[in-house]
């Protein structure tokens, strides 16, 4: 599977997404192919260097790099991170070279993970998004901590072109700005987490990811089950 994690809008939790669903896969010993395509501050990098590479959307290089890449099935998830900045033009590069009908020919399938606020063009990017490629699933990703839906949450829920949802529920800042360490590993946290970490920022983070790492391996599931009934 190929994840793209995207919102035409800056502090909507692209990079967070990407590095949760990229520890969750080392947190079951599985590998994993990122990309980030922010080349001025690539966070998601920073994080994986050893397991993402940084690409220029902007450049025929990078969409190279990219793009070919993306489109090899070799059993690897792939997850790329789309910078606010990049997202026309990796949206308009996907449909220039035909990416998503390329995927399905060759056995692979793309998914994006949608990150919602409260904006009206959040909802229309998403809209567009659905009437471009009417077979390209898509997952609303409502993350709670950086862009809050409020009280009309639901309402604002409803008008998306997908009933898919992962929630990302928001954490305490102290917390928070624990993640901010680059030397923090989510994925060994859970089986070893660092001696120094105060006891009480372990159980709060192993209490944020647990929800989040269940959809994710709900969502893998019922991806199976869909590809097992299709064959039959």
């Amino acid at each position: 599977m190929v994840f793209v994690a995207c919102s035409p809008h800056p502090r909507s939790g692209v990079s967070t997404t990407a590095r949760l669903l990229t520890d969750f896969y080392l947190s079951r010993l599985a590998d994993v192919e990122g990309f980030d395509t922010d080349p001025h501050a690539p966070r998601y990098h920073e994080l994986f260097p050893d397991r993402t590479q940084v690409i220029d959307i902007a450049a025929i290089r990078g969409q190279i790099s990219l793009f070919d890449r993306l489109l090899v099935d070799d059993g690897v998830p792939k997850i790329v991170d789309v910078w606010q900045r990049s997202y026309d033009r990796f949206f308009k590069t996907v449909k220039e070279i035909g990416f998503v009908e390329e995927a399905h020919l060759r056995g692979v399938e793309p998914i994006v993970l949608f990150h919602v606020d409260p904006s009206e063009t959040a909802l229309a990017s998403a809209q567009s998004l659905s009437a471009s490629w009417r077979d390209l699933p898509m997952v609303v990703v409502q993350n709670e901590g950086a862009a809050p839906l409020g009280a009309y949450a639901h309402e604002t829920l409803g008008h998306y072109p997908s009933t898919r949802r992962f929630v990302i529920g928001p954490l305490d800042g102290a917390v928070a700005k624990t993640l901010e360490q680059p030397d923090v590993s989510l994925s060994r946290l859970l089986v070893a987490p660092p001696p120094e970490m105060s006891i009480v920022i372990r159980a709060a983070l192993k209490a944020w990811i647990a929800p989040i790492f269940t959809q994710f391996h709900s969502f893998e599931l019922r991806r199976r089950l869909e590809g097992a009934q299709f064959l039959k």
